[in-house]
């Protein structure tokens, strides 16, 4: 699933990402609205990952949503 499908369904996608990263907050995903770049931004700051890993979590969530 590409960036733009991501932010298009982000509504429906919120719960399957809860799913994988428990610690961000509704608060929290409204303010992402499905962009790529802030979700992994606050997945860096909550889970206190490099930004590397972060970018990878998310690369690695988005392929298995092609499944």
């Amino acid at each position: 699933m590409n960036s733009d499908r991501i932010e298009g369904n982000w509504k429906q996608l919120k719960g399957k990402v809860k799913e994988q990263w428990g610690k961000l907050t509704d608060d929290e995903l409204d303010v992402i609205e499905g962009r790529r770049e802030q979700l992994a931004g606050r997945i860096q700051e909550r889970y206190g990952v490099a930004r590397e890993e972060a970018e990878r979590q998310v690369q690695d969530w988005e392929k298995r949503l092609n499944r």
